[in-house]
């Protein structure tokens, strides 16, 4: 019987790809990828040769109905992202949906997921939080800050090196400079780092040095 596969992709060092990972994608009939050349050097790397088919953003709510028709006909799908478990912040949440209204079968396999790492690496409380993911880039962005400003859960948030520190300003004007927080870039990858403080040192910190890397913000709530 055919299934959809949820596939978890490192997040950077490829030695944290699971072996059952490397099964289903090599057992798999076609691998969707958000990005095929990214996904075709680990395909590479790891001797797959499943063939694959893109499915992005930008096309995904085209490409959901002819997949469905492709699970029903017996086809066995993996679906990847570039790197983390798909549907966190990334295409994945679409089909899934569908597949649930069409009966066809989902097993998502563990594996990497940036913010887990970054939240045990940050020292703050993690029995309760949310995460945000990406903030609203212009519209809804204030009121987004606003409300989270009295949350008391331990926050998560995504977000790209050139806007990070424009980001680590607006928690020092909406959550208040002395708010604990911390930054976790370049997760399992040579040059991996967590800084941590207060809103304002965090700030100050990436203000005097430019971040690369992919980033996850780990922020206290109101205490």
């Amino acid at each position: 019987m055919s299934k959809l596969y949820i596939v978890p992709t490192p997040i950077g060092n490829l030695k944290d790809i699971t072996f059952r990972a490397i099964e289903v994608l090599k057992e798999a009939d076609l691998i969707l990828a958000e990005d095929t050349r990214t996904s075709g050097k680990l395909l590479k790397h790891f001797e797959i040769a499943t063939p694959m088919q893109s499915h992005h953003m930008h096309n995904e709510h085209k490409t959901v109905n002819s997949i469905i028709q492709k699970l029903k006909a017996g086809t066995t799908i993996a679906l990847v992202s570039d790197a983390g478990t798909p549907a966190i912040s990334d295409p994945g949440f679409l089909l899934s949906r569908a597949c649930i209204e069409n009966e066809i079968d989902i097993e998502c396999l563990p594996g990497a997921t940036a913010f887990v790492p970054a939240l045990v690496n940050s020292g703050l409380p993690n029995d309760k939080f949310i995460f945000e993911g990406f903030l609203p880039v212009k519209k809804g962005r204030q009121t987004r800050l606003t409300l989270l400003a009295e949350e008391t859960r331990t926050m998560i948030f995504y977000e790209s090196p050139h806007k990070l520190v424009k980001t680590l300003g607006h928690f020092c004007e909406y959550f208040g400079e002395d708010r604990e927080v911390s930054v976790s870039r370049e997760l399992t990858k040579m040059f991996e780092e967590t800084i941590r403080g207060t809103a304002k040192e965090v700030l100050d910190y990436y203000t005097n040095k430019l971040p690369k890397g992919e980033i996850v913000i780990i922020v206290g709530g109101k205490k």
